[in-house]
């Protein structure tokens, strides 16, 4: 068995199961002018679509462009205008849209682009009346590519918070909340915009455990966090020295009451607002798990909502590994173990690497002595840091060679080097877009023992 060539045979299994154009199509049925949005198990709205007196597409995301071309194949000239947003490299190879314009922004620091597109977003949204009906697809990186900053904060200074929340290992909720407050188009401002026209969210998971009003930031869905979270969240994390003069005031200000919080459940600009989850890690892993049956490989999911430190998880994982080896006889069948979510770092050294490649180096390194362990650490999106890679391989007993070689993996992971470490010893793992995003996969092949 070549172990890379199947670890990225049952990653494609994963990518595939969802792919977000095929994850829009599943859940729209078109018959005449009758458009129905489809649940796991039963009908959730039929619309008729004649009987609209506009309908407009918004989003944004890593994975967005493939949604708006799925739609715009599914309608076609029904569409009259849409705008959706995504970072640079992840538009569409296809070309241009009739109906759709298509912008690319700056991930995971916001930029210039990304701001008037995202301000040009909530625009066409307050031209929405009754009698109309919006589109509005968001995936994994939407919070980011749409700054649509509140007055008086300047993109700067929320490029600032970004890059040190980045940097104090701070969760995505933890991000969002802070985003969400700061936004006109985050955490339920985008519905509010859309009221009264009718909304249909048709959202991909990139957070550990598939919140809405995590999710993008939730700009479509009622946003349970407060000014009061977001104060816990600087106080935790020691961050008002770095706070920009206006971030701090604003949220001084709605901490005082000063400022409205964001929609909460129960307002009536909800009421027409259906959200639909159409993608997730979840079924990425059991599509991989299924995969990995296929190539004769027993399966076990772990977990879909891994987190902590990188390497920690990388521990947890390798162990559990071991444990699994345990217990196989030599004429066995090798297992595949599964986890998805989302890991985070501690920036302690000035190196370039990624949460999976930092998974990927720890890994290797925990596994220098051992014998039949091969790993894949990579982002479903195809991007893991700031960086070109997905992610990297972990192989055992790899490690024990690099020290003669003159490579000090412990030195680079001390540095969160990972990139440069893995791209000498050949584990770095480069995909490219793969214009979805649901976190996180590790695929670990655990192999019996030598009779």
């Amino acid at each position: 068995m070549d172990y890379r060539q199947t670890l990225l045979d049952i990653n494609r299994a994963a990518l595939a199961a969802v792919a977000p154009d095929n994850a829009v199509l599943r859940h729209l049925v078109p018959e005449a002018s009758t458009l129905t949005l489809m649940g796991e198990t039963a009908p959730l709205l039929r619309m008729d679509l004649s009987s609209f007196r506009r309908v407009v597409v918004l989003g944004a995301g890593k994975g967005a462009a493939p949604m708006a071309m799925a739609l715009e194949n599914l309608l076609g000239d029904r569409i009259d205008e849409g705008l959706v947003i995504v970072k640079y490299g992840h538009g569409l190879p296809e070309g241009d849209m009739r109906h759709i314009d298509i912008v690319e922004a700056a991930h995971p620091v916001p930029d210039e682009a990304g701001q008037r597109a995202a301000m040009a977003l909530v625009e066409k949204a307050r031209t929405l009346e009754k009698g109309d009906l919006a589109f509005l697809l968001f995936t994994g990186g939407a919070s980011a590519l749409t700054p649509a900053l509140q007055p008086g904060i300047a993109l700067a200074d929320l490029q600032a918070l970004t890059t040190a929340l980045l940097s104090c290992g701070a969760t995505i909720h933890e991000i969002n909340t802070l985003r969400k407050h700061l936004s006109c188009l985050s955490g339920g401002e985008l519905a509010r915009a859309v009221f009264p026209a009718t909304g249909i969210g048709l959202i991909v998971s990139d957070v550990v455990g598939d919140n809405l009003d995590v999710i993008a930031s939730g700009p479509t869905v009622p946003d349970s966090s407060t000014f009061a979270d977001c104060a816990a969240i600087v106080q935790k994390y020691n961050l008002a020295p770095l706070l920009p003069a206006s971030i701090a005031q604003h949220l001084k200000l709605g901490l005082a009451g000063d400022i409205r919080e964001t929609p909460k459940a129960g307002d009536a600009l909800f009421a027409d607002m259906h959200n639909l989850l159409v993608a997730t890690i979840r079924q990425a892993l059991a599509a991989a798990a299924c995969r990995a049956e296929e190539l004769g490989l027993a399966s076990r999911i772990l977990t879909d909502t891994m987190t902590g430190e990188a390497r920690d998880a990388a521990h947890r994982l390798v162990a559990r590994a071991r444990e699994v080896q345990k217990t196989l006889a030599p004429t066995d069948r090798p297992v595949c173990l599964l986890a998805g979510g989302e890991t985070t770092v501690t920036l302690r050294g000035r190196g370039l690497g990624g949460r999976n490649q930092e998974m990927a180096l720890a890994a290797g390194l925990e596994l220098a002595d051992d014998e039949g362990i091969f790993a894949l650490f990579a982002g479903t999106d195809g991007t893991d840091g700031p960086t070109d890679a997905a992610g990297g391989f972990a192989e055992s007993g790899q490690a024990k060679s690099w020290p003669g070689l003159g490579i000090d993996a412990a030195a680079f992971l001390a540095e969160n080097d990972s990139y440069h470490c893995l791209q000498k010893t050949g584990n770095l793992y480069i995909s490219g877009p793969t214009r979805t995003n649901v976190m996180d996969a590790a695929i670990v092949l655990v192999c019996p023992p030598r009779g």
